[in-house]
């Protein structure tokens, strides 16, 4: 009994490493359009090549996340602490109007993108295996994924990459 235990947590660890390693989006992902503030439609991959050169916090949230707004003073605390680190905040947010009316009241800065695929089915969502939100992930200046996977803007790890890519 102890080693079927044993075995399962040792598949379950390395299932678990092999998704905290990952390194890039899917394609259907990189081709998901969101819509900008300008009501301009952008691909997820449109957006990594503008930001290329930076290092790029991605902040998943919706203004209807609780969550999300109770970690948003963490997220300013970075914003500090990595001024040359561009914030880029996808919004699950239901409407147009809930999203701008969320970016405006909790005077969040940075860019601002509205998934316009659904919550259960996006290739965003699918790619990056959001379960969960506020969801942290980390781009290096190349692009590539530093890190995939944060649900809280004070996460060790989190700041442990953004120290290592400064």
């Amino acid at each position: 009994m102890k080693k079927i235990l044993l075995s399962f947590l040792m598949i379950f660890g390395l299932i678990s490493c092999t998704n905290a390693q990952k390194k890039h989006f899917s394609t259907e992902a990189l081709d998901e359009k969101m819509l900008s503030l300008d009501g301009k439609e952008i691909s997820l991959k449109e957006i990594i090549t503008k930001n290329m050169g930076r290092t790029v916090v991605i902040d998943v949230w919706a203004s209807w996340c609780s969550d999300c707004i109770k970690s948003m003073p963490k997220t300013e605390q970075l914003q500090q602490d990595f001024p040359e680190t561009q914030f880029v905040y996808l919004s699950y947010d239901k409407t147009k109007e809930s999203w701008e009316k969320g970016i405006e009241k909790y005077n969040l800065k940075g860019q601002h993108y509205l998934i316009q695929s659904s919550w259960k089915d996006g290739a965003f969502k699918k790619s990056a295996d959001i379960d969960w939100i506020p969801r942290y992930i980390v781009l290096d200046k190349k692009g590539n994924i530093a890190l995939y996977r944060a649900i809280e803007a004070d996460d060790e790890k989190l700041i442990e990459i953004l120290k290592s890519v400064y």
